[in-house]
C-alpha cells in the first residue's frame, strides 16, 4: 500500500506531491475530531498516552527527516557542515517563540491564557493553540517533497511520504484534543468536529508554500529542513509534553512518547 502511494507520488509534480500528502495529514485530524460524534470526553490517561505518542513522533520525525538530510546536504565537514543546521534549527525555535508570545492562546489542559491580552473567547484561543502546532507540521511535509523537486540527491518521494504518515498519526488525536475540549465547553458536536477539523487547514497551505519555497530558493534548503525541526521541538517541548503531564500520568505519557518515538524511527529507516 504505501510502496504504491510512493509510486504514485513520483509520477507527479512533487508540489502536487505535497499538496496530496498534507491534505492527507489534515484527514487524519479531521478524523480524530469525528470521534465527537462518539464520545463526549475522551478518558484522560488514554488522551495523556497520546499526546506523549504526539511528542514522540514529532521528535523522532525531526530528527531522521529533518535535521540528519539537512546536515548531510551541506557542504564542508566538521562544524562547517553543521552550521547551516544550527542557525535553522535556531530561527525554527525562535520563530515559534515568537509566536507563541504574540498569538492569543490557551492550551489544551491549561487555564491560563498566553500571548497579548484579547477578548476572545477560549474556544477560539485553543483553536489558535492547536492551529500553531499545525504550522510546522506542514512545512516540515512540503519542505521535503520541495527538495525532491530541486532535485537534491538526498531526499526521496518515500522519506516525504513516511514524515506525512507519521505527521498523520501523531494528527489523530490532536484532532481528539481539540474537538472533546469544545463540546465539553458545551459547543455542538457538529461545530466540535469542524472546529477540530479545521485546526489543521494550515498544514496543506505551510506544506504547498514550504515547497514552493525551497524549489525557488534551494541554497535554503538545508536551513528550512531545519528550521521545520526547530519549530517542531519547540512545540513539543513547550506545549505538548506539559499537556501530557497536567494530570500527573507522566508514565503513561512517557511510555506513549517512547513508542511514537520509536514507531516514527522505525518506519523512516525501514521504509524511507
Amino acid at each position: 500500500m504505501i510502496k504504491s502511494v510512493i509510486t504514485y507520488l513520483e509520477s507527479i509534480d512533487p508540489i502536487l506531491a505535497a499538496l496530496y500528502a498534507t491534505l492527507f495529514t489534515w484527514l487524519v485530524t479531521a478524523l480524530g475530531a469525528s470521534f465527537v460524534f462518539l464520545f463526549k470526553k475522551m478518558n484522560k490517561n488514554v488522551m495523556d498516552g497520546m499526546l506523549g505518542f504526539t511528542g514522540g513522533v514529532m521528535v523522532a520525525a525531526s530528527v531522521w527527516s529533518l535535521l540528519i538530510p539537512a546536515i548531510d546536504m551541506s557542504e564542508g565537514t566538521g562544524f562547517a557542515q553543521v552550521i547551516p543546521a544550527v542557525v535553522g534549527f535556531l530561527i525554527g525555535a525562535a520563530f515559534l517563540f515568537s509566536i507563541d508570545k504574540v498569538l492569543p492562546h490557551l492550551h489544551i489542559n491549561f487555564k491560563k491564557v498566553e500571548g497579548v491580552k484579547t477578548p476572545w473567547q477560549k474556544t477560539t484561543l485553543m483553536i489558535l493553540a492547536i492551529t500553531l502546532h499545525n504550522i510546522p507540521e506542514g512545512l516540515a511535509v512540503g519542505v521535503l517533497f520541495g527538495s525532491v523537486a530541486a532535485g537534491i540527491p538526498e531526499a526521496t518521494i518515500a522519506g516525504a511520504v513516511i514524515l506525512a504518515i507519521g505527521i498523520g498519526l501523531q494528527n489523530f488525536p490532536e484532532g481528539i484534543a481539540v474537538a472533546m475540549p469544545l463540546r465539553r465547553m458545551g459547543m455542538s458536536r457538529r461545530k466540535s468536529f469542524f472546529y477540530g477539523q479545521a485546526s489543521a487547514i494550515v498544514e496543506p497551505i505551510a506544506g504547498v508554500l514550504g515547497a514552493m519555497a525551497v524549489v525557488t530558493f534551494t541554497p535554503i534548503l538545508p536551513y528550512a529542513l531545519a528550521f521545520a525541526a526547530g519549530a517542531m521541538i519547540f512545540v513539543v517541548v513547550e506545549e505538548v509534553i506539559p499537556e501530557a503531564q497536567q494530570n500527573k500520568n507522566s508514565d503513561i505519557a512517557t511510555i506513549g512518547f517512547i513508542g511514537g518515538f520509536i514507531l516514527m524511527m522505525t518506519l523512516d529507516v525501514a521504509l524511507g
